[in-house]
This record gives C-alpha cells, structure tokens and sequence, in this order.
C-alpha cells in the first residue's frame, strides 16, 4: 500500500512549480485583476459619493420647497387679511356714503316740503286777503280805492303772517 505523503522529489518540484507559477502569475495574471479590483473600488466610491451629493442635493431642495412653501403660505394669510381689511374699509366707505345720500335726500326733500309749505301758506294768504277785501267791500257796501285795498291786503297778510309764525 502506497502512502498519500508524497516524496521529497515530488515535493520539491511542486513547490518549484509552484513558485514559478506564483511569479508568472504575479507578474501577468495579478496586475490586471488589481486593476480591474481597483477600477471596481473606485467606481463604487464614486457611486457613493454621488449617492451622497444627490443625498445632499435632495435635502437642501427640500429646505428650500419647505421655505417656499412656509413663506408662500404667509403671503396666502396676509393676502387674505389685506383683503378683509380692504373689504371692511370698502364696507364702512359704503355705507357712510349711503348715509350721506340718504341724509342729503332727507334735507333736500325738507327744504322741498318747506318750500311747498311756503308757496301753499303765500297762496292761502292771497286767497285770504282777497276774500276779506271782498267780504269787507260787501259789508262797508261801497268800493274801496286801489290804495285803500292795497293797505287793507297788506295788514292782513301781516296779521296771517303773524299767525302763521306763532
């Protein structure tokens, strides 16, 4: 029965072999796979590193979409309260200048009835005077000169007048 151990010669010569193999290999074989290893590391440093600025990139957009938006919805807010405040100010503007037509209709149409109120006690004072000269004329039973008739007018109508005023 033959042993597994090999001999001494065959240790030797694997060993050269070996050797020799080892510094082809060192020598063709190693270099190449280094590189290529190499290049791999380096591509995935690169990838990470990319990975890392779009990391970063990403959260400084969303610093920036949060401030917009923050600022954006302050601006609603004051955009809508310039707009209450405008419509209040328009609603009091409306309003005090209704009251002024409407005060403004109210004097016109007081100093229309005064005015008709006027007219009406002049036309009552003429009808009047003109009645009581007549009355007067029918109970003396004789005419009246012009004169006499425009002072007879003119003391009524001062006496209706002052009738008027009390």
């Amino acid at each position: 029965m033959e042993l597994i151990i090999p001999t001494t010669v065959e240790m030797a010569v694997n060993v050269v072999a070996f050797i020799v193999l080892f510094i082809f290999m060192a020598k063709f074989a190693f270099p190449p796979i280094t590189k290529m290893l190499d290049e791999r590391a380096n591509k995935i440093r690169e990838s990470l590193e990319k990975a890392e600025d779009t990391r970063v990139e990403a959260e400084r957009l969303l610093e920036e979409y949060k401030v917009q938006m923050a600022e954006a919805r302050a601006e609603a807010t004051q955009v809508i309260e310039q707009g209450r405040k405008v419509a209040e100010s328009m609603k009091v503007e409306i309003l005090a200048k209704a009251r002024e037509e409407a005060e403004a209709e109210k004097t016109k149409a007081i100093e229309a009835i005064k005015a008709e109120k006027s007219a009406a006690v002049g036309e009552i004072q003429k009808q009047v005077a003109d009645l009581s000269v007549a009355v007067a004329g029918k109970i003396i039973g004789s005419s009246l000169s012009r004169t006499d008739h425009e002072a007879l007018i003119d003391k009524y109508l001062t006496e209706v007048g002052s009738l008027h005023e009390n």
